[in-house]
């Protein structure tokens, strides 16, 4: 690889065959030494999991000059942590890149999504990364759209770098072209009628994971799920501290309202 050029990390949860990140790939790979390690199937919904108790295997799919792709079998944080560990150790990539993935991660699918597992991960590790997602679950989507915004976003992040402990979430609706980008907060919803029960022809009930999204806030107009109804990029910066600092004050009276251990 040339060290002259950037050197950017990517991986997924839609695998390393999926449309998704081989855009991504083809959007990318005149602007900086791309590492690619991606799950081998499909891994939605893993968020930050890993592998605590399963052998992990490494497979070399494709290599050119500034281009390596491996492949893993364990989840979008698996691939990462390899990456890491395995070919990062000369070498710690400017910038940590999860997707482009197939369906939006906007509001509560942030907590879900494999995408920003990925994100997550990197920012962990004390690189800027960022997550790109469609709003299109179809496994021949059209990701031409998002070119010049993924390149010029790549570009800035490159540039400028991002706090620690914050990462990007960037969604994209699934319209031919997009009426700006808005910086938006993330939106309250939730998921509902999820699990669709059945009947095994064996005669045992059996369940799909399944449901609808619903916006909790469907009139507010400063979230990321809005932004997305009304054709805009949406940009959520998102932090690794979770803690509510507004009830971390409010608790602090409990430290005198709860009874101390009594001295022996």
């Amino acid at each position: 690889m040339n060290f002259k050029r950037p050197f950017i990390l990517v991986s997924n949860d839609d695998g390393y065959h999926a449309k998704g990140i081989n855009c991504l790939i083809d959007m990318l790979s005149d602007m900086a030494d791309l590492l690619v390690c991606a799950p081998e199937y499909v891994r939605s919904g893993y968020s930050c999991a890993f592998s605590a108790a399963t052998p992990l295997r490494l497979k070399l799919r494709r290599e050119s000059e500034g281009y390596q792709m491996w492949s893993c079998n364990g989840t979008p944080v698996d691939c990462v942590k390899l990456a890491f560990s395995e070919f990062c150790r000369e070498r710690k990539p400017d910038l940590v890149i999860g997707g482009i993935n197939h369906g939006d991660n906007a509001s509560v699918n942030t907590h879900y999504s494999g995408t920003m597992g990925v994100a997550m991960e990197g920012c962990m590790k004390g690189v800027p990364s960022v997550a790109f997602s469609l709003a299109n679950h179809d496994s021949q989507a059209d990701f031409e759209p998002l070119r010049p915004y993924v390149r010029q976003m790549v570009e800035e992040l490159l540039r400028t770098g991002l706090p620690d402990g914050v990462c990007l979430n960037v969604n994209f609706p699934a319209i031919p072209s997009f009426k700006g980008v808005r910086m938006c907060r993330m939106a309250r919803g939730e998921w509902i009628n999820e699990c669709s029960k059945s009947v095994h022809p064996f005669g045992y009930d059996y369940f799909w994971m399944a449901g609808s999204y619903s916006d909790m806030e469907p009139e507010s107009r400063d979230t990321d799920s809005h932004a997305l109804r009304e054709g805009y990029v949406a940009v959520t910066p998102t932090r690794l501290d979770v803690t509510d600092y507004d009830m971390l004050n409010r608790l602090r009276a409990w430290e005198t309202m709860m009874p101390a251990r009594q001295q022996q």
